[in-house]
């Protein structure tokens, strides 16, 4: 590598690893990496910990797969930096006093992660690690709908008839997917958890996409919304440049940050 890593970029790089090979051996990423195997180990360990990833000996193997998808913590340590963009694009969008809705998406955490100086807030969300976030602001109310519990996921899924999608006032929604084409719209794997999502869609007044652009160009297997129904998609600029522009001639509000 030109330049030596910093410690979250060769967390990110070791997760992609694992995501590509299932398997990452400590002499291999010293190497790759230009850092001592000390350093990679201490590093295995630290993800570990995050519940990324499953220590072996002399390296690492991801976490177990359910339903075809990582765990919560390995997928919020992937792409970091665009979602991080993402993130602090999307929470400017929301204004003091709103009602707005989010997903249980690795994305979703990012932007709960910026309202921290937002005020008046409430913020209906199915992720468990999204509303855990979002109450360590005090200008952020948290509410959540009833239903089961996916257990690797950290959400809430399935049909819901809670009052607050029924009743409330919800200006914006932030949701996130598994791929976005101009064909499929946004798809998702789990037919619960679309079934959710496009219950929170039809709550919002605004319908803003927050997929980087790994997603973008991708079908997954259960729908969630078309391109009609989506107002904006947020995305990172990795994106290809043909694939934005296909989005933008369907008429989408198309931001690459």
């Amino acid at each position: 590598m030109a330049r030596r890593l910093y410690r979250r970029e060769r967390f990110e790089y070791i997760l992609r690893e694992l995501d590509s090979n299932g398997y990452a051996a400590v002499g291999d990423l010293a190497e790759t990496l230009n850092v001592s195997a000390v350093t990679v180990r201490a590093d295995l360990d630290a993800l570990e910990q995050e519940g990324a990833l499953i220590r072996t000996h002399g390296g690492a193997v991801p976490v177990p797969l359910e339903g075809g998808r990582y765990s919560f913590a390995v997928r919020r340590g992937i792409r970091v930096p665009a979602k991080e963009r993402i993130g602090v694009y999307a929470a400017s969008l929301i204004q003091d006093g709103e009602a707005i809705v989010m997903d249980a998406s690795t994305t979703s955490w990012h932007v709960a992660h910026r309202l921290d100086e937002k005020r008046d807030i409430t913020v209906v969300t199915n992720g468990l690690h999204v509303a855990l976030e979002l109450l360590r602001w005090p200008g952020v109310a948290v509410m959540m709908p009833g239903g089961s519990l996916w257990r690797e996921a950290a959400a809430v899924i399935g049909s819901n008839d809670d009052w607050v999608l029924r009743q409330g006032n919800l200006q914006r929604g932030f949701f996130g997917g598994r791929g976005l084409t101009v064909e499929e719209g946004l798809t998702d794997a789990n037919p619960d958890e679309a079934e959710l999502k496009r219950q929170f869609l039809q709550a919002v007044r605004e319908v803003n996409v927050i997929i980087d652009s790994s997603k973008l160009g991708k079908v997954s297997f259960a729908p969630v919304v078309p391109l009609s129904g989506i107002q904006r998609v947020i995305t990172d600029s990795e994106a290809e440049p043909d694939v934005v522009a296909q989005l933008r001639y369907q008429g989408l509000e198309v931001v690459v940050v």
